[in-house]
């Protein structure tokens, strides 16, 4: 009897079945929101850094169904690598932390600033988004909302390299050059990922001067005018 209630919702018989991966899909986005966005309303005590202490997320009532084994697992198998474990320098105990695309700031997020010299730097780089948006993005250039960056790819989901930095649901990209901004001054990093992460200017913009192209990736795959 308890193996068959083991089996049919219990930590024990989730491996191999639907159910296990939807719990996955349900802590993984669970992580994604609480180290993002939401740490402070829940009652969770983030550093600076954006770590939480991993026993202190599994003792929430909202984590309280999940195990560490849990989540050493979303984190490992994570296709787009979002999140991060590791051990504080001072006391050993585990933490965690999501790798970018937060609206709380943090601050000392593991960031490479990128050169228009250096060898990785990608002639241009692909933000993802949605056609119902494109009027807006083309007449005011992308923002970065409440985020603390700008997220592009150093190209689409599936190219070589490329785990990270849009949405797969995706129909319209927008190629950015991206020589052209650092030149300009504005500012542009590669996240522990490899998404390419940028405050954008002053006002959290990349303005469509900087814009090379745009494509409808759905139903089918066009170029967009980008006047």
């Amino acid at each position: 009897m308890d193996s068959e209630k083991r089996g049919r919702g219990g930590r024990r018989g989730r491996h191999g079945h639907r159910g296990g991966q939807d719990r996955d899909v349900r802590l993984s986005k669970s992580l994604s929101f609480v180290l993002r966005h939401g740490a402070a309303q829940m009652g969770l005590d983030m550093s600076s850094d954006g770590f939480l202490f991993v026993e202190d997320l599994l003792s929430h009532p909202q984590f309280g169904s999940f195990s560490l084994e849990d989540v050493e697992r979303v984190v490992a198998t994570n296709d787009k690598q979002r999140f991060k474990l590791c051990t504080h320098p001072e006391d050993g105990r585990l933490q965690i932390r999501a790798n970018q695309g937060h609206t709380v700031q943090v601050a000392e997020l593991e960031l490479r600033a990128i050169g228009p010299d250096d060898p990785d730097c990608p002639r241009e780089a692909v933000h993802g988004s949605y056609l119902q948006h494109w009027p807006a993005i083309r007449a005011q250039g992308l923002r970065r909302m409440k985020r603390m960056h700008i997220h592009l790819a150093p190209g689409l989901p599936g190219d070589g390299g490329v785990i990270s930095g849009m949405r797969r649901n995706c129909d319209l990209v927008v190629y950015i050059d991206l020589h052209k901004a650092l030149t300009d001054g504005i500012p542009f990093y590669w996240s522990e990922n490899r998404v390419v992460l940028t405050p954008g200017d002053s006002d959290g913009t990349l303005a469509p001067k900087y814009f090379t192209r745009a494509l409808q990736l759905k139903p089918l795959r066009c170029e967009l005018p980008l006047e």
